[in-house]
């Protein structure tokens, strides 16, 4: 059986791996409040899933590719008013991605990609300065799919592309998909939904879940989840990585 996560590899597998010319697959989440239904590794859990379904796109048409560990940390103050919610520091976040990617660099991967479920402006800033510093530092880029362009943003569910999809059907399906036992079904089947906005709230300056008016930490309708949506929003995610890294070779 091949072995997509990194982690289980053993340190000669992994350096014979680099050798070889992988891609590795950097997943980047948050742990942060999703609702009273969903769990606090929400992003995480998508963001891991996504990743090892595109290494299994990606080996079978003979790209090496490995899932890192994730990263669980992330800006996250939009949410800091909910208990559990951990936020850390642009520069702190910045860091730890560029430090990540340089250190495969370092030892020879082919590409580093970053597989990022969090959208806070912020901690995508984050990302962004992350990359630039792996850029000036090494000169070397790093693959990230910004699902919030429109390129992207087309292939996901009407509820992502409205802006009201924290923690509603398009993330619940997606743990549905990949975690159901923590889906808090009692819970979900109650919700009422939140036709708000979270993109739309920022814009106008909400600075948080409560002010954007997200009293339960989640927006859109979690009652309408289901596993089917969840697993084709992983089909689009999936290509999305896929095409990202396939493009960044090409030009590399």
């Amino acid at each position: 059986m091949r072995m997509t996560d990194f982690q289980d590899l053993t340190w000669k597998e992994a350096r014979e791996a680099i050798k070889r010319g992988v891609v590795a697959i950097l997943p980047v989440g948050s742990t942060e409040a999703h609702g009273p239904h969903l769990p606090l590794a929400t992003d995480v859990i998508i963001s891991v899933e996504m990743s090892r379904r595109a290494a299994a796109k990606l080996n079978a048409r003979g790209i090496e590719t490995l899932v890192l560990p994730p990263v669980a940390y992330s800006v996250t103050d939009f949410s800091s008013d909910f208990a559990g919610t951990i936020s850390i520091r642009r520069e702190t976040a910045a860091a730890l991605i560029r430090d990540v990617c340089v250190s495969l660099y370092a030892q020879g991967a082919r590409l580093v990609v970053i597989a990022n479920s969090h959208l806070e402006p912020e901690h995508i800033a984050s990302i962004n300065d992350g990359i630039n510093m792996v850029n000036k530092d090494t000169g070397r880029a790093v693959a990230f799919p910004d699902k919030r362009r429109r390129r992207w943003a087309a292939t996901l569910t009407d509820e992502f592309r409205r802006g009201d999809c924290h923690a509603g059907s398009y993330e619940t399906s997606l743990v549905l998909a990949a975690r159901p036992e923590l889906v808090r079904e009692e819970t979900r089947r109650e919700l009422e939904q939140v036709p708000i906005s979270i993109a739309e709230k920022i814009r106008e300056g909400a600075t948080s879940f409560t002010q954007a008016g997200g009293t339960e930490a989640y927006f859109g309708d979690p009652r309408s989840a289901s596993r089917e949506e969840g697993e084709a929003s992983y089909e689009a995610l999936a290509d999305m990585l896929v095409t990202s890294i396939e493009e960044a070779l090409a030009e590399s």
